[in-house]
């Protein structure tokens, strides 16, 4: 089936199709980096087989190079936390499931091993204090409330366009200090940065450099401003420290591009999903407005249900064993957190939606380790307030339509989620 028509299909429909075909496929067979799964949501059946059947799986058929798939929850927390074994430098091939193709090679401090990688990432920790993030709450929930109050009542609307794009994008203007105006130029570069060649989101290799080199050009020039006017911004923290004020021009871009990414896509996401899931689960909705309170417990639920960022990959730097299986120096390892999120062997009832789990925050999505995600309490804080300003002003948030995922096995994203606020 082509993804455009498992778009027009029934998702029930779709997931017992993928259901027959994931357990009919010879499991030698299986690609579940194929992004059509993610597409169509259809990827829950794949990964639930390999966990019972191959957790630690060499995957040989996909038209990239052979790759193993981690898809328990403790063997992707070995991988995770034991880089001297398992390397996430771009010299090695990065941090995605494809080779990063030539031309960008930018070192990021995520795609960097120790000890470069400590070195770089600890000039921006300081944005993401809690001293600083209380600072930030004020000026979120101003945002929040006004962009909440802004939504048309009684007609139908794109939650991701209006909300959930508009929210994280002033964010990431705020914390680069970014021209207000041009700010949805950091949208769009997020998703020119990650989008696969079948994405519609470029045309072509040529028009995805042509857009980046605009993001280089831009922020060359803010570079060399904040050197001479430092601010509180994320620019000029890298500007003046001595782990980064010296970098090239490709390590200052792969650490603009890993910023832009992980403030955008992971709240951005996480924001849409928490309306389709609470809309997906009526209960949990009710209690949500029977208990305000529960958002706390809610907003790593919704983090670790849809899981924002699906993979990410290592390269073996020695002969090593995982799950009886023997990897071998240079082979890529692609660490599943989608499917680590929904172990039952560590997560009870993993694949149901509920807002007051006991232990919510054991979920894999912001990784474990070294390359933890630095900026999580900042995602956590935006879903708390924007939850928090929903309750005190609509009654519901109705999902009228089904939303249209992206097509990637990176990014678990939404390019739209019709809604409807009744008023």
């Amino acid at each position: 089936m082509t993804a455009q028509a498992a778009l027009r299909s029934d998702p029930a429909d779709l997931l017992r199709e993928a259901r027959l075909e994931a357990y009919s496929t010879p499991i030698e067979d299986f690609h579940p980096g194929a992004p059509r799964l993610f597409q169509n949501d259809t990827l829950w059946p794949w990964f639930e087989r390999l966990r019972k059947e191959a957790p630690v799986h060499y995957c040989t058929k996909a038209p990239i190079e052979p790759y193993w798939s981690v898809t328990r929850y403790h063997d992707i927390m070995h991988v995770d936390t034991n880089h001297a074994i398992f390397s996430s430098d771009v010299s090695n091939g990065g941090i995605m499931i494809r080779d990063v193709p030539p031309g960008y090679e930018w070192p990021s401090f995520i795609a960097m091993d120790e000890p470069r990688h400590g070195e770089q990432r600890k000039t921006v920790q300081p944005m993401f204090t809690p001293d600083h993030l209380d600072e930030m709450a004020v000026l979120i929930r101003q945002r929040s409330a006004k962009v909440l109050d802004s939504l048309p009542r009684n007609e139908t609307f794109n939650w991701v366009e209006k909300v959930s794009i508009e929210l994280t994008t002033q964010m990431l203007a705020t914390l680069f200090d970014f021209p207000f105006a041009e700010r949805r130029k950091l949208t769009r570069w997020s998703d020119v940065s990650t989008a696969l060649p079948k994405s519609g989101i470029v045309s072509s290799e040529e028009e995805r450099l042509r857009e980046l080199a605009d993001c280089a050009e831009t922020f060359g020039r803010m570079w060399k401003e904040r050197q001479a006017n430092p601010g509180r911004d994320l620019i000029s923290m890298m500007a003046h420290s001595d782990a980064t004020r010296h970098m090239t021009p490709d390590n200052l871009m792969g650490n603009l591009i890993l910023l832009i990414v992980g403030g955008n896509d992971t709240t951005r996401n996480t924001m849409t999903a928490s309306v389709l899931a609470l809309h997906q689960n009526p209960a949990e909705y009710q209690k949500l407005r029977d208990n305000p309170a529960l958002i706390e417990t809610m907003v790593p639920e919704v983090i670790r249900w849809q899981t924002p960022l699906a993979h990410m990959r290592r390269t073996a730097l020695v002969d090593t064993e995982l799950g009886g299986k023997t990897i071998r120096k240079g082979d890529r390892v692609v660490m599943w957190y989608v499917s680590g999120n929904r172990d039952g062997e560590v997560i009870e009832n993993p694949d149901a939606f509920i807002i007051d789990r006991k232990r919510p925050r054991i979920h894999l999505s912001f990784g474990f380790g070294i390359h933890r995600c630095v900026g999580m309490r900042l995602a956590e804080l935006q879903l708390r307030i924007v939850w928090q300003e929903i309750l005190k002003r609509f009654d519901r948030i109705e999902v009228v339509g089904e939303p249209k995922r992206v097509y990637s096995s990176f990014v678990r994203g939404y390019e739209s989620l019709p809604v409807r606020i009744p008023g």
